[in-house]
């Protein structure tokens, strides 16, 4: 059991923190609201009316999705490099396979077009 203590000190610490931090936004945000502020706001784009039939782009957002996607494998790689050594053959054939399926999923998404900055 004490293994976990860490573990449930660090869970109680971010759930203080959670709540102290929405506290202090109320108690110290701004009280008065107009409709400027109110209206939604997306990376400096206007938000327009969606028309029935009318398809909105998301290049932007599927970009962004596609950067967290290879950053995620990024921090993959760290722990592996670290443990090369201990790893031995097993951890080089299931990093193998691991940057095998991103890869194909690049490919995928590099013939469809999805890096095209049109």
């Amino acid at each position: 059991m004490s293994l976990y203590v860490p573990i449930l000190a660090l869970a109680i610490l971010s759930a203080v923190f959670a709540v102290f931090s929405l506290v202090a936004g109320a108690l110290a945000g701004p009280r008065r609201w107009n409709r400027a502020k109110l209206d939604a706001y997306e990376c400096g784009i206007e938000p327009t009316r969606q028309v029935r039939g009318v398809r909105f782009p998301v290049k932007y957002y599927l970009t962004a999705m596609l950067f967290i996607i290879f950053d995620i494998e990024i921090i993959f790689l760290y722990p592996w490099a670290v443990y090369f050594d201990k790893l031995g053959v097993f951890g080089l054939v299931e990093m193998v396979t691991f940057i095998v399926t991103v890869l194909i999923a690049y490919a995928y998404v590099w013939r469809r077009g999805g890096l095209d900055w049109d």
